[in-house]
């Protein structure tokens, strides 16, 4: 009779979570726990306890972005630095700005909190596979990056002087208050149509293609 064959043992991926809002925790748990290869070795609601799991070395960090203290992807950096974990961002933010911050910060992959429990526990075999996981909403905004990459900031000397009219700065101006389009011709006494006429004007001479561009270009934040 022939020895029974051993088969290897599963190796268990060890994970931790930064999240602050308990359902949603509770819910990346269930579906955690349900798998016999995941194990959850900490959990901590925003950055200042989440700093507190690196000493852990979990495997595999599954965080948030909007979190009290900060954002998630500042975190990132030092999860690298202080230990070998991937850094999987799972974010109810889907936003390109969001998106590029949190690759570019050294995160390993970008789940939308829409991906089903299957979803979510593919990224993280891929991510820990040494793959890049990104949601196809959040992928859009890669693609549209490399198809038209945003060109470096103006230098600060060029701030005080972008080549843009007084209106046209005072609409900027408006835009990081976080005024909308029809907002912004009532406090600067001019029609909506205006507006556009400014917008495409501004848009031509820092050449960008968004808002966020052209703010970020003129050294204003929304």
């Amino acid at each position: 009779m022939s020895d029974p064959v051993e088969t290897p043992e599963k190796s268990i991926v060890r994970i931790a979570i930064i999240e602050d809002d308990p359902m949603v925790r509770q819910y990346f748990m269930r579906i955690l726990s349900a798998s016999e290869s995941h194990d959850v070795v900490g959990v901590a609601p925003d950055i200042a306890t989440g700093r507190a799991l690196i000493a852990l070395r979990p495997d595999l960090f599954l965080m948030d972005i909007g979190l009290p203290d900060g954002s998630g992807y500042d975190l990132v950096p030092e999860i690298k630095a202080g230990c070998d974990a991937k850094a999987l961002i799972i974010s109810a933010f889907g936003d390109r700005d969001t998106v590029v911050r949190a690759l570019s910060a050294g995160a390993d992959g970008y789940l939308l909190k829409d991906s089903t429990p299957e979803q979510i526990l593919d990224g993280i075999a891929i991510t820990l596979d040494g793959g890049a996981p990104v949601s196809p909403a959040a992928a859009i905004y890669l693609l549209d990056l490399l198809r038209n990459p945003v060109k470096p900031a103006l230098s600060q000397e060029h701030f005080d002087d972008p080549g843009l009219t007084p209106r046209e700065m005072d609409l900027l101006r408006a835009f990081a208050a976080g005024r909308s389009y029809k907002e912004s011709a009532r406090d600067l006494g001019i029609s909506p149509h205006t507006v556009g006429n400014h917008v495409k004007s501004i848009y031509r001479k820092l050449e960008v293609r968004t808002r966020s561009d052209a703010l970020r270009m003129v050294g204003l934040k929304s």
